[in-house]
């Protein structure tokens, strides 16, 4: 008989598998917040710069919430 022992915890594999953010997350934030600055750019443009970039990190905040929502509805794009 053997004297390996086997251990029914969950790989340390498995637990960074779990911790990473879907694609999808990252498409949607990453494309929101780019269309967000463009569109605050054409639109603000007679204000001040920093409202481009407020813009733009707003859509990219909407991007993750609606990345998140296409993942437990449609699942990951990969």
């Amino acid at each position: 008989m053997s004297r390996i022992k086997v251990s029914k915890t969950i790989s340390t594999n498995e637990i960074e598998k779990r911790k990473e953010w879907p694609v999808v997350v990252y498409l949607w934030a990453f494309g929101l917040a780019i269309l967000g600055y463009i569109v605050a750019r054409v639109g603000l443009s007679g204000l001040s710069h920093p409202y481009h970039w407020t813009t733009g990190l707003m859509s990219g905040v909407v991007g993750i919430l609606v990345g998140w929502a296409w993942y437990s509805w449609r699942g990951d794009v990969l």
